[in-house]
């Protein structure tokens, strides 16, 4: 474990390696799973906000799921707030692209210029999931193994990308680069200890 800023970050952080391989997995992250994606609070109001301009890319489906839910659930067994799900438990914000690859709306919407908020930051980061305690200000950073990101793992294995860095962008959208740099820095640290 590493303490970074006041953030406390999972070894596996920067001795695990990943990279997101979509021809392999398909995008079954947003699919799979008991849960919606986790949304932070603030993020709430600014999925209300850009659902319009999402919705023309959602199924019918997604849309009277969300017409129905919400573009957000409260999950009482974890207690967290998440994205809604659909009757199949994906996603309610997913599509697929010409390559029947799960993708996400926002994102799609994002990259076409209609919205500025890429997606949820939990999507963004993952597999890195953040466990908060607010009780006492409270966050960690840690690395979460699923059995279908096996080809993530293999491609990450093969270039050699750590977790952190295959993440560099959404870490910095969430902690700033002077987290991001001191993250690197441990990390190189260890590496040039061993």
């Amino acid at each position: 474990m590493l303490i970074i800023q006041d953030k406390l970050v999972s070894g596996e952080v920067i001795k695990e390696q990943f990279i997101c391989n979509l021809s392999k997995c398909k995008g079954a992250c947003c699919w799979e799973g008991d849960f919606g994606a986790p949304i932070e609070e603030e993020e709430i109001e600014i999925l209300k906000a850009i659902y319009p301009k999402v919705k023309p890319y959602l199924s019918e489906e997604s849309i009277n799921t969300i017409d129905e839910k919400g573009v957000v659930t409260y999950y009482k067994d974890v207690e967290e707030i998440g994205t809604s799900l659909l009757d199949n438990g994906a996603c309610s914000f997913m599509i697929f692209d010409s390559l029947g690859r799960a993708q996400c709306s926002i994102e799609r919407a994002y990259l076409e210029g209609e919205i500025n908020f890429k997606k949820p930051i939990s999507c963004h980061l993952y597999p890195i999931r953040v466990e908060k305690n607010e009780e006492v200000d409270f966050e960690a950073l840690n690395y979460d193994r699923w059995d279908i990101c096996v080809a993530a793992c293999t491609l990450g294995a093969e270039q050699q990308m750590p977790v952190y860095r295959f993440l560099k962008e959404p870490l910095i959208r969430k902690y700033g680069v002077e987290f991001y740099e001191e993250l690197d820095a441990a990390a190189n640290f260890m590496k040039d200890k061993k």
